[in-house]
């Protein structure tokens, strides 16, 4: 079984999911240095934000196939370590998107209401009702930068309070936007014209900073901001700056650039109000999101691509049901494909025909990688860095789509050109199971299967195939199926002979003597 290390607090009903497909050790609060002792024990590790997994973690991780993160952000993971080692970063973007929406309004209406000063000073035995006068909602103008699932939620949630909602993401349609009720526009816009202003972007080193200075001088005084996201969005010096002479009305902040904020100028100010990074803290979100990643792990431990990889190529849901069923065939065909070329490699076409066509194949593309570089390269391969390790490689990849096909619905086909010509297989995905239906110019209709293959390019005669039999025979070789393409009787065929055994040089050498033997190869799947 699996084992999995979980470094970080997570709900119970994670941590039950994980024990159900491996050996699971809950360590929370470990030291860097201890984290370093032992991470190269575990295949799987789960954290939240307070595990920093450096590519020292990463390099120490050497049984490592997947990092998980309880959470959106993975800020805390060095991602592009993670990438060039082959292990899947997984995340669960969904788990706290309504915990994370509601806390921000929350948030802005206390904002607007000076709840949390009067709910102080009435502790205090004060009565100064006039010290606490707020604002409305209604009517004011809400700007939502970056307009995710978070930031969407938001939105929807501002429409409902009848509040103008406008909104700035180079990534969202503005049909879409619009058909929320959200008018885009550009930040500069934004920045001018909001009477609140939320963040809800990915810590990026383009979002890093997103308001600082430049940007508050931009604002009108009334303005408030809020921060749900992460701390590093806002230059936390130049907001307290800001609040402290009025250029800013007030902030309330969830989030810090270190946390927790140890003496920090926003802690000093009444018109700042924060909290502990409480976006995710409900009930409800704990479990949520521990359940999603853990699902995540679960589904890269057993082999297969997490639906929220993030440091592989994405399939769209629309695209899910059409193109994870040739994943696997994807495979079969780079694999096949690279062990039958001879020569020096030259150039690599990948083809997609029929339904699989009207996607993004990216995730294929990357699976016939696999296929291809597992047979070549030292390193691990997998969907996480195959693309990665052919660029290094300096492979000429190229790509083509056909949406009509005849006799499949779908069709994968991997042409390796080399120096001695061109090797062509292709694959399909028929009655759940991958068929190998193309050997070079040869049509045939084979279950891919692991073992060992034969492949034999011959002229076709009676008795070819006793003649092979006899020479299996010989050497205790059991054939586990054969298969006979030709493209006419008693013209050039080829056979594909399945093998429980692997084939010593001596009876490769008895077959290739054969008469009308034109070549032969061995495949190991």
């Amino acid at each position: 079984m699996p084992k999995i290390l979980v470094s970080d607090k997570l709900g119970e009903e994670g941590v039950s999911l994980l024990r159900n497909h491996g050996e699971v050790d809950v360590k929370t609060g470990l030291p860097p240095e201890e984290l370093l002792s032992i991470i190269g024990n575990y295949d799987a590790l789960v954290v939240r934000s307070e595990t920093k997994v450096s590519s020292d973690v990463i390099e120490a991780g050497v049984k490592l196939q997947v990092i998980g993160r309880a959470g959106v952000g993975v800020d805390n993971i060095d991602l592009q370590a993670a990438t060039h080692k082959g292990i899947a970063v997984v995340n669960a973007p969904t788990g706290n998107t309504i915990a994370a929406a509601e806390h921000t309004v929350a948030m802005m209406m206390a904002l607007a209401r000076n709840i949390p000063q009067a709910n102080e000073s009435l502790h205090k035995g004060e009565w100064t009702r006039s010290a606490f006068t707020g604002i409305e909602l209604r009517n004011r103008v809400l700007g939502v930068i970056g307009l995710g699932k978070v930031g969407i939620e938001v939105a929807r949630r501002a429409i409902g309070l009848d509040m103008q909602v406008t909104g700035y993401d180079p990534f969202v349609p503005e049909e879409y936007a619009s058909s929320i009720g959200i008018q885009l526009k550009s930040l500069d816009d934004i920045y001018k014209d909001s009477d609140f202003i939320c963040l809800h972007t990915p810590l990026t080193e383009s979002t890093r900073g997103l308001i600082g200075e430049k940007q508050i001088a931009m604002m009108k005084p009334t303005v408030r901001i809020l921060n749900v996201a992460r701390g590093e969005l806002i230059d936390e010096q130049a907001l307290a700056e800001a609040v402290d002479k009025g250029q800013v009305a007030g902030a309330a902040l969830d989030v810090f650039t270190k946390e927790p904020p140890v003496d920090s100028p926003l802690l000093n100010n009444p018109k700042i109000i924060t909290t502990p990074h409480l976006g995710a803290s409900t009930e409800e979100a704990q479990a949520q999101v521990a359940i999603e990643v853990a699902e995540q792990v679960i589904t890269v431990l057993s082999g297969k691509s997490a639906r929220y990889t993030l440091n592989a190529p994405l399939v769209l849901p629309e695209g899910q049901a059409t193109l994870s069923p040739y994943i696997s065939p994807a495979i079969y065909a780079g694999k096949i494909a690279t062990q039958l070329t001879k020569g020096q490699l030259k150039k690599i076409n990948i083809r997609y025909e029929g339904e699989i066509a009207n996607h993004d194949t990216n995730i294929l593309k990357a699976a016939c990688l696999v296929g291809f570089l597992d047979q070549i390269s030292q390193e691990r391969v997998n969907l996480v860095n195959a693309n990665l390790l052919a660029s290094q490689r300096g492979l000429n990849i190229t790509e083509q789509k056909a949406t009509q096909i005849e006799q499949y619905s779908s069709l994968i086909t991997v042409e390796v050109e080399s120096s001695e010509g061109k090797t062509i297989v292709s694959t399909s995905h028929i009655r759940d199971e991958t068929h190998i239906v193309r050997v070079n110019d040869y049509w045939i209709d084979l279950v891919a299967t692991s073992g060992y293959m034969l492949f034999t390019d011959h002229h076709d005669r009676p008795g070819m195939i006793g003649s092979l039999g006899t020479i299996t025979g010989k050497h205790d070789i059991n054939i586990a199926f054969m298969e006979v393409g030709r493209l006419e009787p008693r013209g050039r065929a080829t056979m594909i002979v399945g093998l429980d055994d692997p084939m010593p040089q001596e009876a490769l050498t008895e077959i290739n003597d054969l008469p009308d033997v034109i070549s032969t190869s061995v495949v190991q799947i």
